[in-house]
């Protein structure tokens, strides 16, 4: 079977006997392709319908940007996404295999596990840090459905009252359970979550738009900054929003891999991207615009906004609500990606199962509560390992469009042996590495040293367009070879072009 070729099904199977240090049935090329437009538009729905996108939106209002301004901005970020995502779910999609395997494509069969570990313990933090915030959604719930339950907040452990850890552990075990049970509990879960904040957020809007008389001003802004600050930070938004999605667009292909054809991919990212992205991004700004005219001040937190509505029944749902959604965003971006990247590291031993739970215990052990209250951490550790991931974008796009010209001998990526194409020097390629180190370093710097904090927003792209261009460089030679090679006629082959 021709590994790209799309008359067969990508991933049916591997020729052949794949070394059991870097295979296992998680890793394998999917077999099953049962993921549809709907799937990965809802996928997109999770991932984006959540407390921290709100507020991202709703803070670009009081920085100085009218309704319209962060529209625009916004819609060009999700639209420069929206092709990243595109780029690595063909990646995904043609080989049928999982982001630390597509690494081996360009960091080698052993060096895969650099750029796989990085995401693995970004994700890891993160999965932690929304854990803990849904659970805090939750505190508020429990606190005014019973405001007895105030006694259990009057002591703490490990820096978390009583109440907080009961609500951290109920969502801890209810997220457990969902992904202990593989992918395809993951698409039904988020299938469900996805659309359900929209039913919230619409009511949200409409309920906030009827307080206001159906007025409210979108071209203005409660605190008006200059044209050139306006400027800044219109495309300081489009930068941020890169920078935050670019973890989720290094291993999209976790979820494309699952996809029966690249046009699914393409129409579910396009629903869900641009669109739908964009527009819980003016919802988010309407309804936050809506509280300064009604209440006076900006209302950025939604669970606050609905906790004005005082009635019970409402907030309960409103809470649930959010924290479903948390959840949601939580185990697509922050989930998925460890589980793969895990068991990318001892295939033999370790599951997506078993790195799943793995790094479940791991996101609680790290106390995220303790790591969310200290902006040192979030912004030096986790900020510094996130500029790292423009770099190791960069670097795969170029391997696989320029450098290797999509022709991918997707067997080869479970051979280990000394003369297969991704052995490289053994197993690892310095020329991937080399690229790496030094712009993730430039890329780091930029984003986390304050005399750069101009050019902070823009550390992914910095990084992604640094390290393509040095990996590109490097490669020239190798690109040249390869030009040489379609030139000539051609010869039997396990691996064919991909689609353009």
């Amino acid at each position: 079977m021709s590994v790209t070729d799309l008359t067969d099904p990508p991933g049916a199977g591997l020729p052949g006997s794949p070394d059991p240090r870097l295979t296992n049935e998680d890793l394998a090329p999917a077999t099953r392709r049962n993921w549809h437009s709907f799937d990965l538009f809802a996928m997109w729905m999770s991932d984006v319908h959540n407390l921290g996108n709100y507020t991202f939106a709703a803070g670009l209002l009081v920085l100085g940007l009218s309704a319209w301004q962060i529209f625009s901005s916004l819609l060009v970020g999700f639209a420069v996404i929206f092709v990243g995502m595109n780029l690595m779910g063909r990646i995904g999609q043609r080989t049928g295999v999982p982001f630390p395997v597509v690494a081996r494509i360009s960091f080698g069969v052993w060096g895969a596990n650099i750029p796989a570990l990085i995401r693995a313990v970004i994700a890891i933090m993160w999965y932690g840090i929304q854990t803990y915030l849904a659970s805090v959604a939750i505190d508020v719930l429990l606190l005014t459905a019973r405001p007895g339950l105030a006694g259990w907040t009057h002591h703490s452990f490990l820096g978390l009252n009583a109440l907080g850890w009961a609500s951290f552990l109920a969502l801890w075990v209810v997220q457990a359970l969902i992904i202990s049970r593989g992918m395809e509990s993951v698409r039904r879960f988020q299938d469900f979550c996805g659309p359900a904040i929209w039913v919230v957020m619409i009511a949200l809007a409409v309920w906030i738009l009827a307080k206001a008389h159906w007025s409210i001003p979108l071209t203005r802004t409660p605190h008006p900054v200059s044209t050139a600050e306006q400027v800044r930070q219109w495309f300081g938004a489009i930068g941020l929003i890169l920078a935050t999605y670019g973890t989720l667009m290094l291993n999209f292909c976790d979820f494309a891999r699952f996809a029966p054809d690249e046009r699914t991919v393409r129409r579910g990212n396009f629903w869900g991207l641009p669109i739908n992205s964009s527009a819980f991004a003016l919802l988010s700004v309407i309804v936050t615009a809506g509280s300064i005219k009604v209440y006076g001040s900006a209302i950025t937190d939604p669970a606050l906004l609905i906790a004005k509505v005082g009635n019970t029944a409402v907030l309960v749902v409103g809470a649930l609500t959010f924290a479903i959604a948390t959840m949601g965003v939580n185990i697509v971006a922050n989930f998925v990606s460890p589980a793969y990247d895990l068991a990318n590291v001892w295939p033999q031993r370790i599951t997506f199962r078993a790195g799943g739970l793995i790094s479940t215990v791991a996101a609680l052990l790290v106390t995220p509560w303790n790591l969310y209250s200290n902006p040192n951490v979030v912004n030096y550790f986790l900020g510094g390992l996130g500029a790292f991931l423009g770099p190791l974008f960069g670097i795969i796009m170029v391997d696989y469009y320029l450098v290797k010209g999509g022709r991918i001998d997707v067997p080869a990526l479970f051979d280990a042996g000394p003369d297969g194409p991704y052995h490289y020097h053994k197993g690892v390629n310095l020329r991937a590495v080399g690229a790496f180190v030094p712009t993730a370093a430039v890329s780091a710097v930029i984003a986390l040293v304050h005399t750069f904090s101009q050019t902070a927003p823009y550390s992914w792209f910095i990084g992604t367009a640094s390290a393509a261009a040095l990996y590109l460089a490097l490669n020239r030679g190798r690109s040249a070879e390869r030009a040489t090679a379609e030139a000539a006629p051609p010869a039997a082959t396990t691996a064919t072009p991909a689609a353009g």
